[in-house]
């Protein structure tokens, strides 16, 4: 739906097929190849809203329990370790198929992050999404796997730059909830029982989600690692989290504390400097796929690492101004990067791969 709009201009104006269009993918999809990135989008929306929950409000649910700032980044720590978790369904994807642990993960990760919501103690609530983070980081990564499967060489890295539009909009709604946060001590409550409002999108996966016709077809199984590769991956992506893990779980604390924002404030703030970034995703997959991936990363990564440091040293607006051009620039790099980690394995270990990393 969200190229409803562009598509029905283009029709209705006959410019389809006459030249290139800028919102397009580079090849021509097939009917089947669309409605599975459709899908996958909002399968994207469903992972991201689940790895954005506990990073949005543990600042609020610590205050409401009298948690400490140090204990609130010891909370941090335990739920990313908690990626372990999503090693099993990554063998599921790489053994069952992608559809099998997709269709899996659609159901278990809105309801398991739901339990937040009645969590008697910061330490149970921290459990609870000690399980539920990893179910929809593997959520996102396996659909990640099966959209570049499915999808014309030159138009992945677009079909994945589709993939993080729509996984904004689901870590979105998570921001746009923290209004609720608001409304008293325990208002952080609803923005997790607002995971269920995903459960449509569990029936839909169910219902219409098909194979990729690349882990239909014969390969071998369980194939030998490309060790280079995976330390080259896992060392970027390393690399990449010292930074970016404390950046995005502090930031709302950072926002409350030393900013005085409000929940509503701290949401005005996300959504006004994170939702242009959509531009940077859609230039970078185009450019991607055209230019190069590996110029794009190399200029485009520690750009945007620059511009969201600067971001705790500066004032308003400036502080605006560096999370609106890191976060566009960080967008650019995202699509290239995520080829990668899926272009250089084989279809037998492609989900395993993705989840060591």
């Amino acid at each position: 739906w969200l190229f409803g709009w562009p598509v029905r201009r283009t029709l209705r104006r006959g410019a389809a097929g006459r030249r290139s269009l800028w919102w397009a993918p580079p090849d021509r999809l097939t009917q089947r190849q669309v409605s599975l990135l459709g899908l996958l989008a909002v399968a994207t929306m469903v992972a991201t809203f689940a790895n954005t929950l506990f990073t949005q409000t543990a600042t609020f649910a610590a205050d409401s329990f009298g948690v400490s700032t140090r204990a609130l980044g010891a909370a941090g720590a335990v739920v990313r370790l908690g990626v372990i978790v999503s090693l099993p369904f990554a063998v599921l994807a790489d053994r069952g198929g992608r559809r099998q642990a997709i269709v899996l993960l659609g159901w278990v990760t809105p309801i398991t992050s739901a339990l937040g919501a009645i969590a008697p103690s910061f330490g149970l609530l921290v459990a609870s999404q000690t399980l539920a983070r990893p179910l929809g980081i593997a959520l996102a990564f396996i659909a990640g796997v099966a959209a570049v499967e499915e999808m014309p060489r030159n138009s992945r890295a677009y079909a994945l730059s589709v993939l993080a539009m729509a996984a904004g909009f689901g870590a979105g709604v998570a921001v746009l909830a923290l209004r609720f946060c608001d409304t008293g001590p325990q208002g952080w409550r609803i923005v997790y029982v607002m995971a269920l409002l995903w459960l449509p999108v569990s029936v839909s996966l169910s219902r219409h989600l098909r194979e990729t016709r690349r882990f239909e077809k014969l390969h071998t199984v369980a194939p030998p690692l490309p060790r280079n590769r995976l330390a080259l991956t896992c060392a970027v992506a390393l690399t990449s989290n010292l930074f970016i893990a404390a950046s995005s779980y502090f930031q709302n604390n950072y926002l409350d504390k030393v900013r005085h924002y409000s929940g509503g404030g701290i949401a005005l703030f996300t959504t006004l400097t994170v939702t242009p970034a959509s531009v940077g995703l859609i230039v970078g997959g185009r450019l991607a796929d055209v230019v190069g991936r590996r110029r794009l990363i190399a200029w485009c990564t520690p750009a945007s690492t620059s511009l969201l440091v600067l971001g705790f040293w500066v004032g308003v607006p400036l502080m605006w101004l560096t999370a609106l051009g890191g976060g566009v620039l960080a967008g650019m790099a995202y699509p290239a990067m995520q080829v990668y980690r899926t272009e250089l394995f084989p279809t037998g270990n492609r989900g395993v791969a993705n989840a060591i990393t």
